[in-house]
């Protein structure tokens, strides 16, 4: 089939048809169509958007593109959540647990940050000897072992998203909300889960900041679930400030430790309940999101779910309760604090900042190719819609030796607004599916 003619369907808004996605994601994958013949089509997708039904074709032939999991002897359901990402956004590191300890099987592929985002795979990292990359076999096994597995996305699975993303982000192509969807899609129904609760955030801090567009995307996504049979349900939740108090690897970490502690920031456990209640429910092990909502914090109240954090981390080559090297060690770190420079009330205007403030002290990357210092970190004292007197300490900056610490200054002023008491968009503002 000649790619000129894939290319011109779309150009001119048509709609491709089975044997056209085949082809093309086969010929992409494979390395017979060229970058120049796949940035042309993708920009035609991102200017004429899919069809529902070329959309499910589309995800579908990118998830078959590689090896696809299935688990047929674990003796549980196997589920997953996957976040569209944010600032503080460590909620996956206590809810795998959590959910295992409850009895599903959480297969998780997850991702690493960039740009203002933080990835769960770096932050576990952090920990001495956590392995994330795991091939299928090492996956397999220690999800069966411990009920949880957090890996890495490998060369086999979905080897097709991976060249494409890569393109769309050379190209200028990242937000085109079918390529979004379908990226997404693939990666998580291809990793074995029988059911999925997908996180789409909203606010300044979030891929897509505006809350329709949000909704937009998650109907997207569970109609492909559906398509492909797997129950999915969407949470619309809020990054318009950052989640928890800690922005930065190891004290992300320890934050999710003290969740899984049964304390913690009360917005985490919050969350970490609500996704975790919506995947039993989904799983069949409980009656309701509620009853669901109920085990998980239980599990965290009980030490269950401390418990399975600790044989995950076992198994994949951590030592249970050993959360930092001496480079993220607390103590080895300089601390300044960051003060309020009137009084009111705390309102982040742009919490985006906070993550490249976190980025600018070396806890973040900017391009794919940086190292992550695990130490350095943003620690809020107060939340947002919190009164604050003029000269009182909003956070404390975590730094090496002062490593961008004046321009990690300057994003913080950018982030955030004293002024009248903000209005608040509740945590979760919408679910459906």
């Amino acid at each position: 089939m000649d790619v000129r003619d894939i290319i011109a369907t779309k150009r001119d808004g048509g709609s491709l048809s089975v044997a056209e996605i085949d082809a093309f994601i086969s010929g992409y994958t494979a390395g017979s169509i060229e970058d120049y013949h796949a940035s042309a089509l993708l920009m035609g997708i991102f200017l004429n958007g899919m069809q529902p039904e070329e959309l499910g074709h589309w995800t579908a032939a990118m998830m078959n593109s590689g090896r696809v999991m299935r688990f047929e002897n674990l003796g549980r359901p196997a589920a997953d959540k996957h976040s569209t990402g944010g600032v503080g956004d460590k909620a996956s590191i206590p809810l795998a647990p959590a959910v295992a300890a409850c009895g599903v099987a959480v297969p998780m592929i997850s991702g690493r940050g960039l740009g203002h985002t933080g990835g769960t795979l770096d932050k576990l990292e952090s920990i001495p000897g956590f392995c994330t990359e795991l091939d299928g076999a090492q996956f397999e096994r220690a999800l069966s072992r411990v009920g949880a597995v957090f890996g890495a996305q490998t060369s086999d699975l979905v080897p097709a998203d991976r060249k494409l993303y890569a393109l769309r982000n050379a190209t200028g192509l990242v937000p085109s909300m079918p390529l979004i969807a379908s990226s997404i899609m693939s990666k998580k129904l291809a990793e074995g889960a029988e059911s999925l609760v997908l996180d789409v955030k909203f606010g300044s801090g979030a891929f897509l900041p505006d809350p329709e567009k949000g909704a937009e995307l998650g109907r997207q996504m569970i109609l492909l679930a559906k398509g492909l049979k797997v129950p999915t349900r969407v949470l619309l939740t809020a990054m318009d400030r950052p989640l928890g108090l800690m922005v930065g690897h190891t004290r992300e970490i320890l934050e999710s430790v003290a969740c899984l502690e049964g304390a913690g920031p009360p917005d985490l456990r919050s969350l970490v309940c609500a996704l975790g209640g919506e995947m039993l429910h989904l799983a069949g092990i409980a009656d309701s999101t509620c009853a669901g909502e109920s085990r998980i914090a239980a599990s965290l109240d009980d030490g269950s779910a401390l418990t399975a954090f600790e044989n995950i981390c076992a198994q994949q080559g951590a030592t249970p309760g050993v959360y930092f090297d001496e480079r993220g060690d607390p103590k080895n770190l300089d601390h300044e604090p960051f003060l309020a420079e009137q009084g009111g009330h705390l309102c982040f205007r742009d919490v985006c900042e906070v993550g490249l403030a976190l980025a600018d002290l070396g806890g973040g990357r900017l391009s794919e190719d940086q190292t992550i210092d695990p130490g350095v970190a943003i620690e809020w004292h107060c939340v947002a819609g919190d009164s604050v007197s003029r000269g009182e300490p909003l956070c404390t900056i975590h730094h090496r030796q002062g490593a961008g610490l004046e321009s990690a200054r300057v994003r913080l002023r950018q982030a955030i607004n004293i002024g009248p008491n903000p209005s608040l968009p509740p945590l979760i503002l919408d679910r459906f599916g």
